[in-house]
């Protein structure tokens, strides 16, 4: 008769690629034998979803707890397959849409109809402070919270969007939206990309040598970021280029975009 949380984070679906017989034999339509595997992965996933789904209506719970089902990243270029982001480009450990643009679905059959689509972008900051307003949580005082309350943009009782801009870092590669706008900066490979998003969705036209003006003023919104944040306390692991079109293994043309990656 209290709040609880449920934290639930599978290893599947990531390296090594394995899965059960059961669920490789049941997906024959797909012929190439790695991509099957992966598929049988995700089928592995979603029955193990659908039995914590099956638990909450076994004790009752399930009309008044609330379900959020993410993913960290995109799928990752060493995977070996070519096509699991399309339409995006992109790999887990870039910025672009297919590396950060994630399935983001919420469940509360007492709060939020069922069928219910919200557009406007979200963060996984959010999490936290949705999670503490659905519990009626008190967000510790004196503590900054980047995450915003999303329930009432999804629910229709406020208007606009939750965030103004949103950031992303790793290492020198940075990257921030704001109204509409991507602007991507690779400090370590000297590039930058620019992408008017309500148009070009997929970052398939770069417009940052078109507009220097707004990739000036979108670099100072960077900047400004991160004179406000510390400095990290542990060192890079390893780094490297990821090559944003091709996944691993496959040659790359020559001036082929690729970002820098720290991990």
């Amino acid at each position: 008769n209290r709040p609880f949380f449920m934290y639930f984070a599978p290893n599947a679906i990531h390296t090594p690629l394995q899965a059960t017989r059961e669920d490789y034999n049941a997906l024959p339509q797909i012929h190439d034998h790695r991509l099957r595997v992966y598929a049988a992965m995700v089928r592995n996933l979603d029955r193990n979803v659908g039995r914590l789904l099956e638990a909450l209506r076994a004790e009752g719970l399930e009309r008044n707890t609330l379900v959020i089902f993410t993913s960290d990243n995109g799928g990752a270029h060493y995977i070996g397959l070519p096509d699991i982001n399309r339409p995006y480009r992109g790999w887990k450990a870039t910025f672009f849409e297919g590396g950060i643009h994630t399935p983001f679905f919420m469940r509360w059959p007492v709060q939020i109809h069922a069928g219910t689509r919200y557009a406007q972008p979200v963060s996984h900051f959010d999490i936290f402070a949705t999670a503490a307003a659905a519990a009626h949580a008190p967000v510790p005082a004196g503590d900054q919270i980047d995450g915003v309350n999303v329930l009432p943009f999804v629910e229709g009782r406020q208007q606009g969007a939750p965030h103004d801009v949103l950031f992303w870092r790793s290492g020198q590669y940075r990257v921030v939206l704001a109204n509409g706008w991507k602007l991507q900066d690779c400090g370590a490979c000297h590039r930058v990309w620019l992408y008017d998003m309500a148009s070009d969705p997929t970052e398939h036209h770069d417009l940052a040598a078109a507009q220097p003006d707004r990739v000036r003023a979108l670099t100072m919104l960077l900047d400004q970021h991160d004179r406000e944040q510390h400095a990290s306390q542990w060192p890079s692991l390893l780094e490297g280029p990821i090559f944003v079109d091709q996944p691993l293994g496959v040659p790359q043309q020559r001036g082929a975009d690729y970002i820098w990656w720290d991990n």
